[in-house]
């Protein structure tokens, strides 16, 4: 079997997760057949077998336990984990994580791109009051990386409030917005289902996979 992880975009703290089970799920949400419903089921399922590789690298630290029948030692989480997803498209890939990750703080943050100029627009930011921001772990989510404009906006935002460790996940994106989010982070990992084309006049990706907060959301 081939790795599911290119080795040399990886090196470049870029990771296309190219999953046999990712990439069924991943045609099925690009086929513009694809209803709400399913559309939402099968981007959910595509986030929590993306947090598999995600999630791989956390830290874990060692305590000892009792089971029914004795003392064993084992692992648990102990890093605040906070995942903050760009509103609205974001908000339909929190549920693929919350399930694995009961425990993390949920943030919002929200952007919406003019149309006219392409550029992110803020209109809301919520982030919990935490201790130790060098140490907390952010994940910003995002179905779409076209432009890069409303990530770049995100990381600045979060790190203007002191965090240091940000991931990106996303589900399709390209190399041009990769390249101008590490312009500026090159610390930032970004995790994605798949690398396309190009962007089209309007800003959309191709083939990409139309409006994802349209389709999410049903209001188109």
């Amino acid at each position: 079997m081939t790795d599911i992880i290119d080795k040399k975009m990886a090196k470049e703290n870029v990771f296309i997760i190219n999953h046999p089970l990712i990439l069924d799920k991943l045609t099925r949400i690009r086929n513009k057949k694809t209803e709400k419903k399913d559309f939402q089921e099968n981007l959910t399922e595509i986030v929590s077998l993306m947090a598999y590789e995600v999630f791989k690298d956390i830290p874990l630290d060692d305590i000892t336990i009792e089971t029914p029948i004795g003392k064993t030692k084992g692992k648990n989480l102990t890093k605040t984990i906070i995942i903050c997803p760009i509103l609205r498209a974001g908000l339909g890939m929190v549920s693929g994580l919350e399930h694995l990750l009961p425990n993390a703080i949920v943030s919002h943050i929200g952007l919406y791109r003019d149309e006219s100029t392409l550029q992110p627009q803020e209109y809301f930011f919520k982030y919990p009051n935490v201790e130790n921001h060098e140490e907390n772990l952010v994940y910003i989510l995002d179905p779409m990386l076209a432009t890069g404009g409303s990530t770049l906006a995100a990381i600045n935002k979060l790190k203007a409030v002191g965090v240091k460790n940000i991931t990106f996940i996303g589900i399709v994106g390209v190399q041009a917005a990769i390249n101008k989010i590490h312009k500026e982070h090159k610390d930032v990992k970004i995790y994605l289902a798949a690398l396309d084309e190009k962007l089209n006049e309007n800003g959309f990706i191709i083939p990409g996979l139309g409006d994802a907060g349209d389709r999410i959301f049903g209001t188109k």
